[in-house]
């Protein structure tokens, strides 16, 4: 086991040089950088822009030193190569670098969206679960009945609607027709004089809306998963043996196909469960006036951010290879017969 942990380790030293080399030859394509950014805005404002040491006015012709001056604010005074290799040993110091458009740490930045982020995942996570993984064993246990046929066909009807179309309709609904939920934001003006009861309806009445627009799609992949394996244990020999022996159909169903059947679901545990904390919706987050991870991705790679983008894409990725290498170890701890050698 620690040969195998050991090994995949040092494997996430490729993977992540590769995805960041990737992205960076891309980057380095794509038109329209930071130094364009800043000419386009200086070109279109009438008062100028001043920043970092630099002014610069659209009326005012831009000289060759000048605009040097600002290929070096932004770190394109050096080549592509140096400047890749020296973000390489920024992330390994876990230095993310510092935003343009912000002018913040991008560290800084994670940590302000963040709060949002994590409240649409985790509430988007633990109802999806909680309604999928009951909703998907009922449906294998009542399989090609009336109840598993309406369930299968509100369950895709919910999955084949885009959350977004379905947070205007709520919006509209019951934000401006019955007016029962807020219809921006996750707290209300005031909140800081709230007591902590208060905070905590305030939060929840605001979180209504934009995580059912979320759930409403999320949980049918799960749900049918969760059907179809549970339907794959109740077939097996072990099932009918265990009922010969004079078992219930409780203790068959909750003492032995539970177990087994959960098994590709818990292993999904912890890559849904990092995901949640960093896969905002763009869409909901904009709709409902939510500043997440979601909306900070889109807006750096609009405005050419590329220390929000690479940052952010470095953090993720890291993540996303340690969840992975979680879920493959909750195999061992939920089936022991698997082995890694």
């Amino acid at each position: 086991m620690f040969g195998y942990i050991l090994k995949r380790l040092l494997l996430m030293i490729p993977t992540l040089f590769g995805v960041l080399l990737l992205t960076f030859v891309i980057v380095q394509f794509v038109p329209g950088g930071p130094v364009e950014q800043f000419l386009a805005e200086a070109r279109a404002g009438a008062g100028g822009i001043e920043g970092g040491g630099i002014s610069y006015r659209g009326s005012e012709g831009m000289d060759a030193k000048r605009l040097d001056e600002i290929k070096a604010l932004y770190g394109f005074d050096k080549p592509a190569d140096e400047r890749f290799f020296q973000m390489l040993g920024q992330f390994a110091r876990f230095d993310l670098g510092r935003s343009f458009m912000h002018n913040k740490d991008v560290w800084q930045l994670i940590k302000e969206k963040l709060p949002v982020s994590i409240s649409l995942g985790l509430w988007t996570f633990f109802i999806s679960y909680l309604i999928a993984v009951p909703l998907g064993i009922a449906k294998a246990v009542r399989a090609g009945s009336r109840f598993d046929f309406v369930t299968t066909l509100l369950v895709l009807v919910g999955y084949a609607v885009p959350g977004f179309v379905l947070g205007v309709v709520l919006l509209v609904v019951f934000g401006g027709q019955l007016e029962w939920f807020p219809l921006r934001g996750l707290t209300s003006s005031g909140w800081e004089e709230m007591n902590w009861a208060q905070r905590v309806l305030d939060y929840l009445w605001h979180i209504v809306l934009p995580v059912t627009a979320m759930v409403a799609g999320s949980f049918a992949v799960t749900t049918l998963l969760t059907k179809n394996a549970v339907l794959e244990e109740i077939r097996k020999q072990y099932v009918l043996t265990a009922r010969a022996k004079g078992l219930s159909e409780r203790q068959v169903l909750w003492g032995h196909v539970f177990r087994n059947a959960l098994i590709p679901i818990v292993t999904g545990f912890p890559a849904a469960f990092i995901g949640a904390f960093f896969a905002g919706s763009l869409l909901i987050e904009t709709l409902f006036t939510l500043d997440g991870l979601g909306l900070l991705g889109y807006e750096s790679i609009i405005r050419r951010d590329y220390p929000v983008v690479l940052g952010t894409l470095y953090l993720f990725t890291l993540i996303g290879l340690f969840a992975k290498l979680l879920s493959d170890l909750c195999y061992v701890w939920v089936d022991p017969r698997v082995k890694f050698e």
